[in-house]
């Protein structure tokens, strides 16, 4: 019987051994802090058929149901944008540019508000000169959201990182902004 109790009492202690050894790790989990950070807007208009002259943004794509100058109904699904959208650094539409958005957004949902972003900001400035390539999924609907920072040239060569987005304003189907914050974890 002593025996046996001495094994029951090794036994529960090398479980508990176990137990303990695999909850800790030791280490607390590393955060990583950007080594570049900015924050940057992108002001779209999109054309409607009658603002030719200020619009930045074009369907090119549409389902049959739909046209080249309305965004599909609720949900824009099937809707294929391209855009070559003023970059500033604040949210005013009519602040000097520091470069340009140019990419394409597709609308890939239909049961809700989302589109697929690719695109990249072409800056050239005085202070800023290259390009950062964006990708990602965009919950519209959400109030903030991120995407990848796949690669960049110049001043940003091989740079990788997050950018965080949000809907700074919009008005109707024709203009929205998109305040950008992004965030640069690998830098060369």
């Amino acid at each position: 019987m002593g025996a046996s109790r001495s094994l029951v009492v090794l036994l529960f202690l090398f479980l508990m051994l176990i137990s303990f050894s695999s909850a800790y790790q030791g280490k607390k989990k590393k955060q990583y802090k950007p080594c570049k950070q900015m924050v940057l807007y992108f002001h779209d208009v999109l054309y409607n058929g009658k603002n030719a002259a200020n619009a930045t943004s074009a369907i090119v794509g549409a389902p049959q149901w739909g046209n080249l100058t309305i965004l599909a109904d609720k949900l824009h699904f099937g809707n294929v944008v391209v855009f070559d959208d003023p970059i500033t650094l604040d949210n005013n539409f009519h602040s000097k540019p520091i470069g340009r958005a140019q990419g394409l957004y597709l609308y890939d949902s239909k049961s809700s508000f989302t589109s697929w972003l690719g695109f990249t900001f072409v800056l050239n400035t005085t202070d800023i000169q290259g390009t950062l390539n964006f990708i990602g999924a965009d919950p519209i609907m959400v109030k903030t959201r991120d995407i990848t920072v796949v690669s960049g040239t110049g001043d940003f060569f091989m740079h990788r990182g997050i950018a965080t987005i949000m809907t700074d304003s919009y008005e109707g189907d024709v203009y929205f902004r998109l305040r950008v914050d992004i965030k640069l974890y690998e830098c060369w």
